[in-house]
């Protein structure tokens, strides 16, 4: 499968038309943001509800359901329940990745990613994870509650080798917002290949490229591939000194191999992802040195609402017409 097809990049595909009556929303707020961007002349003629393992429409028939759109950001509570839609065609997720869906709906069922709509806010904390850890700003944080002045020199992130690890859509723009810093950067994907911002490696080719690499910035899908992707043999491979950055998955990394390598002081991290999730009290994490964690707030900002919005409203104006759904993946069955 295409690294554009995992992250639900691909091109858009035909929707099961004429199935799809009735779509439920996960809260009433939503199904009313959409439904009042939707212009008279669009307006359709699908049936609106709400149902989700948090709220539901009264009265509603589970039967009458063909499509549903998942909560945000906690939507494993409903993939359970999913199982109660005897007649569900389409399921639209909220987020980028896809695999809590895996072996979860049967094959008569699309889905759909919300590629693109976290772009902008990931790569903002990509950046931000980034520069916090290069220049301290979390422990000078630390630091004011105990009203210390700790002096340091620590290092700038002009000049420094990025190594970013997944070319989609976030991918793509984590690159740009590093470009303007004086950086030079590197990228890998699934197979080589070339774009508008330049080569693309394999990621058969991360052996050669790791010793070179002084910030690694994880944003690839977690596939059977990809899980546990950084092990002790890509964290022995950096640079004394590299930093990794995850905001792809947590279990894109091998935790206690990375744990191992923290406990040295060899290596920093800044992860918004971590495994497992969220992360128990007392878990060695919390304690590590040399790193920074954030709560999975990587693409729940405030740019998040509009976006979503406008995706759903163009994902049901394609349902109605028998236009191709965007961000159609194939979930494995398991």
């Amino acid at each position: 499968m295409s690294e554009e097809a995992r992250t639900g990049t691909a091109g858009a595909q035909t929707p099961p038309a004429g199935l799809v009556k009735t779509v439920a929303f996960p809260t009433d707020a939503l199904r009313s943001k959409v439904d009042s961007r939707i212009v008279d002349h669009q307006q359709s003629r699908v049936e609106f509800v709400v149902w989700s393992a948090e709220e539901e429409s009264r009265g509603l028939r589970k039967s009458d359901i063909d499509a549903v759109i998942l909560p945000y950001p906690d939507h494993g509570p409903t993939i359970v329940r999913l199982h109660e839609l005897p007649n569900l065609r389409f399921v639209q997720l909220q987020t980028t990745g896809y695999d809590a869906l895996i072996g979860k709906v049967g094959p008569e069922v699309q889905v759909a990613t919300a590629s693109g709509v976290h772009a902008a806010a990931t790569a903002e904390l990509a950046v931000a994870l980034t520069l916090a850890r290069l220049r301290g700003i979390d422990v000078a944080a630390r630091d004011m509650t105990h009203q210390t002045w700790d002096h340091q020199q620590l290092p700038s992130l002009a000049d420094r080798k990025i190594l970013i690890v997944g070319a989609g859509g976030i991918g793509n723009a984590i690159f740009d917002r590093f470009a303007p810093f004086e950086v030079e950067q590197t990228r890998v994907a699934t197979t080589a290949r070339d774009d508008d911002r330049g080569h693309i490696h394999a990621i058969d080719e991360l052996p050669s490229l790791l010793p070179d690499a002084e910030i690694v910035v994880l944003i690839t899908p977690l596939t059977d591939r990809t899980a546990k992707l950084v092990d002790k043999d890509f964290l022995a491979a950096l640079p004394d000194g590299a930093l990794v950055v995850n905001v792809a998955r947590g279990g894109v990394v091998d935790t206690d191999a990375l744990l191992a390598e923290l406990q040295t002081g060899r290596i920093h991290a800044a992860l918004d992802v971590v495994d497992p999730e969220p992360l128990p009290a007392k878990h060695p994490l919390w304690e590590a040195p040399n790193t920074l964690l954030t709560p999975h707030v990587g693409g729940d900002a405030s740019a998040f609402h509009p976006r979503i919005e406008r995706l759903l409203v163009e994902q049901l104006h394609r349902l109605q017409v028998g236009k191709g759904l965007l961000n159609v993946v194939d979930v494995p069955q398991e």
